[in-house]
């Protein structure tokens, strides 16, 4: 990256792609809406069509399976649902189970009622615990509907890779419903719906180098559908009224194809965040990584300082000219804990600084980040040692 701020918090998004950019500025002048017949029509629906195109692949799914949306939470809020449809038969589904480390989209429940939602616990990686999912399922009574699972694909703070595969073989003996969160693994991991045995995926643009406002839920088919959340002039086969926002499906689907190429960045990329993580514990031996004991995102570092609050952190890094989070960033101007290190049975009170890393940083990017906290850690042991000292 060029000389002065350091950006370290792709987790939060990325910055957009020049590849992204440019498939919107080629569409901003299209007249046509993507539903009308006349040709102005045809050539703004074959954006969207090649855009889906793109996503589909990232998936590895066909192009009939996903459905545009503004965003990952706007899939959560359609997907999670008590309301499905079989064809023309109504299908009821009467228990949402979500992991304790989910993104709030997912741990709010979408349209479930609270009654309707059970928080199952995860260990101290913030991997879900198989046996507590194995019980609640078994212990669903299928009579009054379905059970379905929302769980992420890995975790928006710590970088932590679920278990999803076997988490969805438990969900499957049960003939429960799978919603997987893949909003941070895309582009980050390969990605196919059939591999992790999801029922649907949920993803979002800004977070692989596309535009902000648009995402994707990708279904295993088209026969078990939840209920519209957006009803109106039959778009999206019906799923999802309006009209299609074209400037950024077409920034997302350019992502999309970017994030599939980019996957093979993803060794440099992890070297990068172990170099980071090894000068960490160098300058401060008492730093907390968490979430390091099982496989993470090869571009995420969720640690804490004791005696330094993260938010105190992530000032004094701004200040630095280093850009990080202190959590996730659709809760870090919230005064709150980390529900994810509470979950964990962390410190969540002493919080966590969030790194991110994406493919244009370098090992000068990562030795200047070292620079900037071997600053703050300095000036933190100099407190700790005059509080020791009173």
């Amino acid at each position: 990256m060029a000389k002065g701020r350091l950006y370290f918090d792709y987790n939060a998004t990325a910055p957009l792609l020049a590849v992204a950019q440019s498939a919107m500025v080629d569409v901003m002048q299209l007249p046509g809406n993507p539903s009308s017949v006349h040709a102005e029509g045809r050539k703004a629906r074959a954006v969207v069509s090649n855009a889906r195109e793109s996503v589909a692949r990232l998936c590895n799914v066909s192009a009939a399976q996903v459905i545009f949306c503004s965003g990952a939470t706007e899939a959560a809020n359609h997907v999670l649902t008590p309301d499905y449809r079989m064809g023309r038969s109504p299908v009821r589904v009467s228990r949402l189970f979500v992991s304790a480390v989910e993104h709030p989209a997912v741990l709010e429940g979408g349209r479930f009622a609270a009654e309707q939602i059970t928080v199952l616990p995860v260990d101290a990686q913030g991997r879900l615990d198989l046996d507590a999912l194995e019980a609640a399922f078994a212990g669903h009574d299928q009579a009054s509907g379905q059970a379905m699972l929302g769980l992420q694909l890995a975790n928006n703070e710590t970088g932590v890779i679920q278990p999803v595969r076997e988490a969805a073989d438990i969900v499957k003996a049960h003939h429960g419903l799978m919603v997987v969160d893949a909003v941070q693994g895309a582009g980050r991991m390969a990605l196919s719906l059939e591999a992790l045995g999801a029922d649907f995926l949920i993803l979002s643009g800004h977070k692989i180098g596309g535009p902000k406002g648009i995402g994707a839920l990708v279904s295993a088919g088209e026969t078990l559908m939840p209920a519209p959340l957006l009803r109106g002039g039959g778009q999206e086969k019906g799923h999802r009224g309006g009209t299609e926002n074209l400037i950024c499906i077409a920034g997302f689907g350019a992502a999309a194809d970017a994030a599939r190429e980019a996957l093979d960045d993803v060794g440099r990329i992890a070297a990068l965040r172990d170099r980071l993580e090894a000068g960490v514990r160098d300058l401060a031996p008492d730093v907390i990584l968490h979430g390091e004991a099982v496989n993470r995102l090869a571009n995420t570092s969720f640690f804490s300082l004791p005696g330094l609050k993260a938010e105190t952190a992530q000032i004094a890094f701004d200040m630095e000219g280093v850009a990080v989070s202190a959590g996730a960033a659709c809760s870090s101007g919230k005064i709150g804990l980390s529900h994810v290190l509470a979950a964990m049975g962390a410190d969540a009170d002493l919080g966590a600084i969030r790194v991110s890393l994406g493919g244009e940083h370098t090992e000068n990017d990562v030795e200047r980040f070292l620079e900037a906290f071997k600053a703050i850690n300095t000036r933190r042991l100099a407190r700790m040692s005059a509080q020791v000292a009173a």
